[in-house]
């Protein structure tokens, strides 16, 4: 699964904070079902433009990742969670808009690598 969210409106308080970024990505895979197998990396950058300075952080997990890019001055956030273990993406959405305070948000999710359980039929297939 890859949990695509695009978020709106948020307080530029809560974007512009490295150590909630941190914090949120050192604690959220225990809260989803997920095996953390590093301590989260999470940079503060600048842009060409003043507008484009933000946070960015990664963590990875054992079932692939969770990337969280934020633009304070824009109130915009760029979360990812992308795992190939089930999640309840409907809770997902509810915990991340609540934590950046989100007036809006858009969010996909893309099935991905579903044959990955069935890899033995597709060996079998091929042959």
């Amino acid at each position: 699964m890859h949990l695509i969210i695009d978020g709106f409106g948020s307080n530029p308080k809560l974007l512009e904070s490295e150590d909630l970024l941190y914090q949120l990505l050192d604690d959220y895979p225990a809260q989803i079902g997920m095996t953390k197998v590093a301590p989260p990396h999470v940079f503060r950058y600048v842009g060409s433009k003043p507008e484009d300075w933000g946070i960015s952080g990664f963590v990875l997990i054992a079932e692939s990742h969770i990337s969280i890019h934020t633009f304070p001055e824009r109130g915009y956030v760029n979360i990812d969670i992308f795992s190939c273990k089930d999640f309840d993406s409907e809770q997902a959405i509810k915990d991340l808009q609540a934590k950046f305070e989100l007036i809006k948000l858009r969010s996909y999710l893309l099935n991905r690598g579903l044959e990955y359980s069935n890899i033995e039929t597709l060996e079998l297939q091929r042959l």
